[in-house]
C-alpha cells in the first residue's frame, strides 16, 4: 500500500511538471507573438512616474516624513549613504547615493542595466528572463527570482523604463506589475509592492560620477529585522558592487535593448531636474580617508559569509531586479532575532 502510494505521488509530480513545461512552451511558441503584440504594457511606466521620481530625488518629501541616516562610508574609489524613513501606511522608503570616482555616466548606467552580468557577481540572483518589450513606449517588463538564506526565493514581476536628461544624465523607474507570462507559482514569495528608480549623473568638476536612488519595496519582511540587516550588510555589498564595476569591459543584448529604447526626458520635467542642488543627498567627495565617524562596526568575514542577504533592489540599484531593495537583510539576525521581532511586532507581514 505504502509502495503504491509513492508511484502515485510521483506519477503526480511528473504530470505537473509535463503540464507546466508544456504550457511554457506553448506561451513561448507560436502563440507567444499573438500574446506579445496583444497584451499591452505601454502604460505600465509613464512620465508621471519619472516625475514622482524625480521629485523623491530632490527629496521633496511629505513634512510628516522622519527620514534617519543608516549609511555614510567612504573609500579611496567610492561613497556611500542611506537614509530610510517608515511612511505611516507602506513598507521602509530608503534614499541613497553612491559616488565612484573615474566612472563616467554611460558606463555606470550599462553596468546598473546588465543582467547578464549582474548574474555573474550578485549570486542571490538564480534567474532572469525578458518578458516583453514595447518599442514605441521603452517599457520593458521583465521577470527575476532571487534566492537568500532561510527564506523561500522571491519573485520580481516588474515594468521598467529608461529616460536620458541634459548633460547626459539618465533616469530609470521599475514598479512591479503582472503579466500572462509570469504566472504565479507556489513555491516563490511574489513580491507584491515595488517602487524604485535611479538617477545617473557627472559629478561637475571631476571625474566622479554619482547614482542616487529611491527605493520602496514590500518583500514580506519585519520592518525593524529588514533595517537592522541592511545597516550591517549594505557597504560590504556597495565595496563588491564597487569591485564587479571596475572589472566591467563589455555591454550584453540586454543593456543595448534599454539603450535603443531610451526616451527623452520631456522639456517640462527637464527644467525641474536641472534646477536641483547637485549633490543631492552626499556632503562629501571621494576622498582618501572619511572625516565622519564611522557609524557601524565592520561586520566579521564570517558573519558576512554566513549571514549577507539581499532583498529586492535597493542596494544593487539596478532596474528594480536587485536590487536596496530592503535588499540586504542577515541570516544570522534572521535566526537570532526573528522571533523577537515577530513577537514585538505581531502584525508585521512574516517572513516565509
Amino acid at each position: 500500500m505504502i509502495v503504491v502510494k509513492i508511484m502515485a505521488t510521483m506519477v503526480k509530480s511528473v504530470l505537473e511538471a509535463t503540464s507546466e513545461e508544456f504550457s511554457r512552451e506553448n506561451l513561448y511558441g507560436d502563440s507567444f507573438q499573438r500574446l506579445n503584440s496583444k497584451f499591452r504594457i505601454s502604460e505600465f511606466v509613464t512620465d508621471e512616474d519619472l516625475k514622482f521620481l524625480m521629485e523623491n530625488l530632490d527629496e521633496k518629501f511629505h513634512e510628516s516624513d522622519k527620514w534617519e541616516t543608516v549609511a555614510d562610508k567612504s573609500n579611496k574609489s567610492l561613497s556611500y549613504y542611506a537614509k530610510c524613513c517608515k511612511p505611516k501606511d507602506g513598507p521602509l522608503k530608503y534614499l541613497s547615493m553612491t559616488m565612484f570616482n573615474e566612472v563616467s555616466s554611460e558606463v555606470l548606467r550599462d553596468f546598473y542595466l546588465d543582467n547578464d552580468y549582474r548574474k555573474q557577481w550578485d549570486k542571490t540572483v538564480v534567474e532572469h528572463e525578458q518578458l516583453q518589450v514595447d518599442k514605441s513606449s521603452g517599457v520593458e517588463v521583465g521577470r527575476t527570482i532571487k534566492k537568500f538564506p532561510l527564506l523561500s526565493p522571491r519573485e520580481y514581476v516588474l515594468a521598467w523604463k529608461l529616460w536620458e536628461g541634459r548633460d547626459k544624465t539618465f533616469y530609470c523607474f521599475i514598479k512591479e506589475c503582472q503579466h500572462p507570462l509570469a504566472p504565479y507559482h507556489r513555491k516563490y514569495v511574489r513580491v507584491k509592492f515595488f517602487r524604485s528608480g535611479w538617477r545617473i549623473r557627472k559629478v561637475p568638476g571631476g571625474s566622479a560620477c554619482e547614482i542616487t536612488m529611491f527605493h520602496q519595496e514590500d518583500a514580506g519582511l519585519n520592518t525593524e529585522l529588514a533595517k537592522l540587516a541592511f545597516n550591517r550588510g549594505i557597504w560590504s555589498y556597495v565595496c563588491k558592487m564597487d569591485n564587479a564595476l571596475r572589472r566591467y569591459s563589455s555591454r550584453s543584448s540586454s543593456v543595448t535593448t534599454s539603450a535603443n529604447l531610451m526616451q527623452k526626458v520631456p522639456t517640462r520635467l527637464d527644467t525641474i531636474s536641472s534646477n536641483g542642488a547637485h549633490p543631492t543627498i552626499l556632503h562629501e567627495h571621494v576622498t582618501n580617508e572619511s572625516p565622519k565617524k564611522t557609524l557601524f562596526k565592520r561586520p566579521s568575514r564570517k558573519f558576512l559569509a554566513n549571514s549577507l542577504l539581499l532583498v529586492g533592489g535597493v542596494i544593487c540599484l539596478s532596474r528594480g531586479h536587485s536590487s536596496l531593495g530592503a535588499k540586504v537583510a542577515l541570516a544570522y539576525v534572521l535566526t537570532k532575532l526573528g522571533k523577537n521581532g515577530a513577537t514585538s511586532n505581531p502584525n508585521e507581514q512574516k517572513s516565509r
